[in-house]
């Protein structure tokens, strides 16, 4: 029988007959050594972490080019060690999906313990105490979600933070940021040792985002006497923010998968929703492609990852990455699949890519409207990067992502995802914004988008979103049908940089935008229409 325990998969036999992957290390060995000299803690203890940071170290641990594994925490959702950890002793299960369909499975045995992150929890918090004391420590990492950083809104603190501000290092803290920081002041108290806070979460200039909060919180709590002076210090010069660019995905437990499971003979498959929400399964179920590029500035040193497919650079570089993916290779080719997926009533990314029309439409996006200005990190080729997007991760059947999910907050990332397109064809004399000809149509199809009226005149509830509201105030008056002129109607939303990044009258694309928006909205069936008009 294949359990996910200690003992269960110490007969190797029964696993590698079904195809698993094992650890080839060992492990209590490496838990014994982390305990008493750890390198790596991460904070963030879900579906990312396992299927990417905790695979990357096992690489290495079966390598034998390192003998330690991770310690975890889990800050905000607890559930996930009580029902996750520790009932499979910290082991999990990778599975793999293929763009063709098949999975690959491998036990993840790289953790050498997991602990809930709050005082509340005293025994857990003194584990994470010796931890941070102990000079052997490389570095911290996380993966918490933009949200994780946050300590309110401008200059407005959220109550639970100022309420950690009024408690101090040695209170009952409340927010990652304030636990992390406490932890450091710990850190700094026995010893000053050196060491790397690296945010790996999915959100822009993510090193700054830790830094600002950590270093916040810090002159928070020194200026109400918690804290001496000297740890401001501590902070600036002992310690580094390292920027990293993370890209993997790793959805909900599957259905599907869980079966192909089950009929192996591992029934450990039971999908958790824990009480802030978390899909969480014994399980992990996560595309091949990955990346992970990080500024390496580790002044304590680190673990070997570059031997496991990590990439290693300066900010200047992880920038670039970034910006190549989130401008030009991935991110705008999911919200044009979002916006006309749910006009055209798709209810999975992968099934678009399955429609000629839109399977064409981010072809020409990617390749012939993007690449001319596309940033080029050098570490890797942007052609290599659209071309595995567009042939194997989008297209994968296994990846349940919706047009819907995708549509969530769309006016917080056309400025990002197309206007910096936009900027740079402005910027070279070489290039003519005239040219661009399905960037403008993506914006068409979302002042269509906000009318909430599909392709067949069907009513539905177009994703949440910050600026929903104020924008459709501007459309509210246009049925399907309406011949215009809309020319006056969009001018409000067409000419706001915060929605475009540019003004769209001054960069000369409106007319084209309203055009297209004419024959968006001329009756049933004019989405289609429309598009196979123009996707040539």
């Amino acid at each position: 029988m294949m359990e996910l325990n200690e003992k269960g998969i110490q007969n190797k036999k029964i696993w590698e007959e079904k195809k698993y992957e094992m650890p080839e290390f060992d492990r209590e060995k490496m838990k014994a050594v982390t305990l008493k000299n750890p390198v790596w803690i991460h904070f963030g203890a879900g579906n990312i972490f396992r299927g990417f940071p905790a695979a990357l170290m096992q690489t290495l641990l079966n390598g034998g080019m390192t003998d330690k594994g991770i310690l975890v925490g889990e800050g905000f959702d607890y559930d996930i060690i009580d029902d996750i950890y520790k009932p499979y002793n910290n082991l999990s299960l990778l599975v793999t999906l293929n763009a063709n369909g098949t999975i690959d499975k491998k036990v993840i045995a790289s953790i050498a313990d997991a602990w809930k992150c709050d005082s509340s929890f005293s025994k857990e918090w003194d584990n994470f105490k010796k931890a941070f004391a102990n000079p052997s420590l490389q570095m911290v990492t996380f993966t918490i979600t933009e949200k994780g950083y946050a300590l309110g809104r401008g200059t407005d603190y959220f109550p639970f933070v100022a309420s950690d501000f009024a408690a101090g290092p040695d209170g009952k803290l409340n927010s990652m940021m304030s636990k992390i920081t406490a932890l450091m002041y710990h850190r700094y108290l026995n010893g000053k040792y050196k060491v790397a806070l690296c945010s790996t979460d999915n959100c822009s200039h993510n090193g700054e985002k830790l830094q600002t909060a950590v270093m916040d919180v810090a002159a928070k709590w020194v200026e109400k006497g918690f804290c001496e002076k000297g740890f401001i210090s501590y902070l600036e010069n002992n310690v580094s923010f390292p920027w990293s660019m993370i890209d993997k995905i790793t959805p909900r437990p599957d259905a599907s998968v869980k079966k192909m499971l089950e009929d192996d003979g591992f029934h450990d498959t039971g999908v958790v929703i824990t009480s802030k929400n978390t899909y969480i399964a014994p399980f992990v179920n996560a595309e091949r492609p990955q990346y992970l590029v990080i500024e390496d500035n580790f002044p304590n040193g680190r673990p070997a990852l570059e031997k496991a497919g990590v990439y290693f650079t300066d900010r200047e570089t992880v920038n670039k990455v970034e910006r190549m993916k989130v401008c030009t290779c991935l991110n705008p080719l999911h919200t044009c699949l979002a916006i006309y997926g749910c006009l055209l009533g798709y209810t999975l990314i992968a099934d678009e890519m399955k429609d000629p029309v839109l399977n064409k439409m981010v072809n020409i996006i990617g390749y012939k409207e993007g690449m001319p200005v596309v940033v080029d990190p050098k570490i890797l080729n942007p052609r290599d990067f659209i071309k595995e997007v567009l042939e194997q991760r989008i297209p994968n059947p296994f990846m349940p992502d919706t047009p819907q999910r995708i549509a969530t907050d769309t006016s917080q990332k056309l400025s990002i995802r197309f206007g910096e397109t936009i900027k740079a064809y402005l910027a070279d004399r070489k290039l003519n914004v005239g040219d661009l000809k399905l960037i403008p149509l993506v914006f068409a199809g979302w002042c269509r988008y906000l009318m909430g009226i599909d392709d067949e005149g069907k009513t539905f509830a177009p994703s949440s979103d910050p600026r929903l509201e104020s924008s459709q105030a501007y459309i509210k008056g246009i049925k399907l049908g309406d011949k215009g002129p809309f020319a006056q109607i969009l001018k409000p939303l067409l000419s706001d940089e915060t929605l475009f990044g540019v003004d769209l009258y001054k960069a000369g694309l409106a007319e084209c935008v309203v055009r297209y928006f004419t024959e968006l909205v001329s009756g049933p069936g004019a989405v289609r229409k429309t598009l196979e008009k123009y996707v040539k």
